[in-house]
């Protein structure tokens, strides 16, 4: 008797220090002193191994997927003596299930009660942190496992004093047409692709910085300055892997870049926020690069992004927008051969120049509203130049790129040229080069379909883009448009690197049975230089600039140019 009041004793001093521990709050739990309390209790008791095991969700139970946790073990031949099952109001489930050795004699119900008032006691406090975890999981990452916007912006708070961002930089980052992944390999194999290039961007910044993801395909991260060559590196073309049989991706990525300043206060997130977001939607235009740097200036151009973007519909509604034709001429004969269709914007009286509008709607789907309202006002003037009896040429369009990802393009095209009843041989549709082969799959498919409609397709900036001889070996294109780059200066003689390169383009065109014309012809010499290498189409200054629909068709009445023949 006085040995079990002994026992008895020692197991309320050793359960009321394990309720105690388990009843803290708000402080790093006391694993360790838990573990011994729980192994001392579990000797008192004869047990041999206890076993916890939990489950989120009864499917969890059911699949046996939970979690499992073994606090004491003597590695004994053991079979369960009890088991104590926990159910929370969120149906996450601890189960705990203790053992004794083969040849241990079972509990009596005193000791059983014990155990099991033990055994309560600690599934609740192993219940209560394993919900912690999962709310804090919950909060700052996402059903994937990707670190999320709240543990962004707790980075970012953790270091909001004067210094603590110092040898630091952020960027905003976007996998460029993640989609045609998902198309390719299927939606399983574009997760791991994704997870995989988050786990390497991760692994290379460290525990000192941070990357979560936004939304999608959409990343932010902080890391050091010193680091951020190789990961902007990584980020411009990386091939990751997504079998054991070594198949990879290649992922490139749109980039917006800040480099922190030492002793930058971020007084909340969007201090850093505004910065890389205002440099990465600059980067996904495209126009300066798939990484662009954050400048100082760049919150107020965003200011002016978003003013043409509120604008533009109300301005195509009100027939704001004007379609201008620059005039293709023969440079043999001076006559008129051709046009090309340009849209000019006059807002309140004044012309808005195309630079402050274009690569501002490119970013979205406006470009496309605003290319298709281009070619049908060229449709409708067309069919009326033919119902007057006028003289009739071939008008190019161009099309902005956001349009190679419309599966339904060519159905839109034809729609808006039969609806006008404008014969396909006076539409030209006028495509500029791709940079990336993804986008040259797109072109290809394109081009392919105009070509079966019989509408002539021209090449813009040749010589500018991904893979200039790939694109006119494999693609079948109407007419090269040949980049002003490529054309002599008036001081160049014909041994220049420029005059030899524009020689052979030309030849290479003509030898291919395509039409070529020269962009950008401003002066007599660089005309005799095109009709010295037998180029017969020019634009450019030399001859109009894009005009008025009215002063373009008195230049078809006048014919021809006097090009001093």
């Amino acid at each position: 008797m006085e040995k079990n009041l002994e026992r008895d004793l020692k197991f309320f001093e050793l359960f009321s220090r394990l309720a105690s521990l388990t009843q803290i709050v708000n402080q790093p739990p006391q694993i360790p002193e838990i573990q011994k309390l729980l192994s001392e209790i579990s000797s008192m008791y004869r047990l041999s191994k206890g076993v916890t095991h939990f489950y989120r969700n009864p499917g969890e139970e059911e699949r046996g997927q939970g979690e499992t946790m073994v606090s004491y073990d003597l590695k004994l031949p053991s079979h369960p003596v009890h088991t104590v099952r926990f159910v929370t109001r969120l149906m996450s489930i601890t189960t705990m299930t203790v053992y004794q050795a083969d040849d241990e004699p079972p509990l009596d119900d005193d000791e059983l009660s014990k155990v099991d008032l033990t055994m309560r006691t600690t599934l609740a406090f192993i219940s209560r942190n394993r919900l912690q975890v999962i709310a804090e999981q919950l909060a700052f990452f996402d059903d994937m496992g990707f670190s999320n916007i709240r543990s962004f912006f707790g980075y970012i708070n953790w270091h909001s004093k004067p210094g603590d961002l110092n040898g630091m930089a952020a960027i905003n980052y976007n996998i460029r047409r993640f989609s045609l992944i998902n198309e390719e390999f299927g939606r399983d194999v574009g997760d791991t692709v994704l997870l995989n290039h988050y786990n390497m961007v991760a692994g290379m910044v460290g525990k000192d910085g941070i990357v979560s993801r936004l939304g999608g395909d959409t990343f932010v991260c902080i890391c050091k300055k010193e680091i951020l060559p190789a990961v902007l590196d990584f980020l411009t073309r990386a091939e990751v892997g997504f079998n054991s049989r070594g198949d990879n991706a290649v992922v490139s990525c749109y980039v917006g870049a800040f480099i922190i300043p030492d002793g930058f206060i971020a007084y909340s997130p969007n201090d850093i926020m505004v910065k890389i977001m205002s440099a990465f939607q600059l980067a996904k235009q495209g126009s300066s690069g798939n990484i662009v740097y954050y400048y100082d200036a760049m919150v107020t151009d965003r200011e002016h992004v978003k003013r043409v973007q509120q604008q533009f519909p109300d301005a195509l509604a009100k027939g704001e927008f004007h379609v201008f034709y620059q005039p293709k001429v023969n440079t043999v004969t001076g006559e008129i051969c051709g046009g090309e269709a340009l849209c000019r914007w006059f807002r309140h009286g004044k012309i808005v120049p195309p630079g402050d509008f274009i690569p501002i709607l490119e970013e979205t789907s406006d470009i496309c509203r605003l290319d298709f309202f281009v070619l049908d006002t060229v449709c409708r003037n067309i069919r009326r130049w033919l119902d007057e009896g006028r003289k009739v040429v071939r008008i190019s369009v161009n099309l902005s790129r956001r349009h190679m990802v419309n599966e339904r393009l060519l159905e839109t095209i034809l729609e808006i040229i039969e609806r006008n009843n404008v014969p396909h041989k006076y539409i030209e549709i006028e495509l500029t080069e791709t940079t990336t082969d993804v986008e040259f799959k797109d072109l290809q498919r394109v081009v392919c379909g105009l070509q079966e409609a019989n509408i002539c397709t021209s090449v813009d900036d040749f010589g500018m883009g991904y893979s200039s001889l790939n694109l006119i070996r494999v693609i079948p294109w109407n007419v090269l448009k040949v980049d002003r780059s490529f054309l002599p200066l008036d001081d160049e003689d014909s041994t220049s690197i420029r005059s030899i390169m524009f020689r052979h383009v030309v030849a290479m065109t003509k030898e291919m049975g395509l039409e070529c014309i020269v962009e950008g012809v401003e002066t007599e010499a660089q005309l005799r230089v095109l009709r010295d290498n037998n180029c017969e189409q020019a634009q450019g200054f030399l001859f109009d600039k894009p005009l008025p629909i009215e002063e373009f068709e008195k230049r078809l009445d006048m014919k021809k140019y006097d090009i001093g023949l």
